[in-house]
């Protein structure tokens, strides 16, 4: 997509930033949840760790949001990065010190995705920035594969790896990989912000993000979809090491080869989704995942227990989960106002991705309860309900009511 890119140099800087950030992210993330199971083999208190990992999307990105459309975004790129850097170094301390209890897990997670919402919101809002309005679906695709494709088929069996051979080296390697991202952000160079004319009252910020998330009805009903199907994922997702063990009878390390098997549903998405997307259209695309993530998630509770139908499961759940992310981000870029893109992309991740704490407490509890095979029963059927909500909203008049005018009919919506 080199000729289509309004900045290619800013464009290689990025790819840059978010392969090393998301490598180490991705490492140190794995390792915590092998590392909590070897503490623990309780399930709430497995759950926590990864409830600790989600909570930052709560309590955070409104005010990211804020700062996202307020700042220079290379600087608050620059300030994510080092924000996780103090993570890594501290679990090596911590691990050094023969320290690293279930507190300090939850703690290292909560640090680092902390930095995490600060990156992810910032990096989001300069794509348009970045690659223009015509590039959005090739460059977003391009991001998530580094995200989830490249970066997780390799980084889960490194991981799990690395923590059984020697713990510390885990938070080594996040730590080298955050170093690299952080001095690329330091060559990136965006545009100063515009001050406002008004004194900043982040309150008032804050709710003008907002009214136009729910103000816009395909924004609103895109939110509450990934909000229902967050809390399902992550009611599996955070029992998925003990799954592994007690109902594959596994070792530990198996976890990072099923890991893996979802890296490679986004890997073979990645080179397709943009001609699907272009194929079928929006709402054609986005319909059809989300109904094919339900029937993945029914499959997973009812599926043999062999570890290659449950890899094969979760690769197709990760594919049609990238189509639907790549026209999810996509349409928050191309339906929003410049001036409210932070706002309203952290305003979504942390109303969507802000119940994953919910449903990774609610997946400890059904696991504990009514077992580990019950918890994707449970977490297909609440995704259900997200998607009798919400799917006539996603029709294609929708999506052409949320079109933003272009500057032309802007001035021919003001002439007398």
């Amino acid at each position: 997509m080199g000729s289509t890119v309004a900045r290619p140099s800013a464009w290689r800087k990025l790819q840059g930033i978010a392969l090393c950030a998301s490598g180490a992210e991705g490492l140190l993330l794995a390792a915590l949840s092998v590392m909590a199971v070897s503490l623990t083999a309780d399930p709430k208190s497995v759950s926590l760790v990864t409830a600790a990992s989600q909570a930052p999307w709560v309590v955070l990105p409104l005010a990211v949001g804020v700062l996202i459309d307020r700042v220079r975004k290379s600087s608050l790129l620059g300030v994510s990065l080092a924000v996780q850097a103090v993570a890594y170094l501290g679990l090596v301390v911590a691990v050094l010190m023969g320290a690293a209890s279930l507190s300090v897990l939850m703690a290292a997670a909560f640090v680092l995705v902390a930095g995490q919402v600060i990156g992810e919101g910032t990096r989001g809002a300069l794509v348009p920035w970045v690659v223009g309005p015509t590039g959005l679906d090739a460059a977003n695709s391009r991001l998530l594969f580094i995200d989830v494709g490249v970066v997780r088929f390799l980084v889960p069996p490194v991981a799990g790896f690395l923590v059984v051979w020697n713990p510390v080296s885990v938070g080594w390697a996040a730590l080298a990989a955050s170093a690299v991202a952080l001095a690329l952000s330091t060559r990136l160079r965006t545009p100063d912000v515009q001050p406002p004319v008004t004194r900043l009252r982040p309150v008032h910020e804050v709710k003008l993000g907002l009214r136009y998330l729910f103000g816009n009805r395909l924004l609103r009903s895109i939110t509450v979809e990934v909000s229902a199907a967050s809390f399902a994922w992550f009611m599996g997702y955070a029992t998925l090491v003990l799954y592994v063990e007690r109902v594959l009878h596994l070792d530990r390390w198996w976890y990072g080869v099923l890991l893996a098997c979802m890296a490679v549903g986004f890997a073979a998405a990645a080179p397709l989704s943009g001609r699907v997307i272009a194929r079928l259209g929006y709402p054609v695309t986005m319909r059809a995942a989300m109904a094919c993530e339900v029937v993945c998630k029914l499959l997973l509770g009812v599926v043999a227990a062999h570890w290659a139908s449950v890899g094969a499961v979760l690769a197709l759940h990760s594919f049609v989960t990238f189509l639907w992310n790549v026209g999810s981000q996509s349409s928050r870029q191309r339906f929003t106002p410049p001036e409210l893109l932070g706002r309203v992309l952290t305003s979504h991740r942390a109303l969507s991705w802000g119940v994953a704490p919910l449903g990774a407490a609610a997946g400890g509890l059904v696991a504990a309860s009514w077992g580990l095979d019950t918890v994707w029963g449970v977490a297909a059927a609440a995704q259900a309900v997200g998607i009798a909500l919400v799917w006539r909203n996603l029709s294609r008049r929708a999506f052409d009511e949320a079109r933003l005018p272009s500057p032309s009919e802007n001035d021919h919506a003001k002439r007398p």
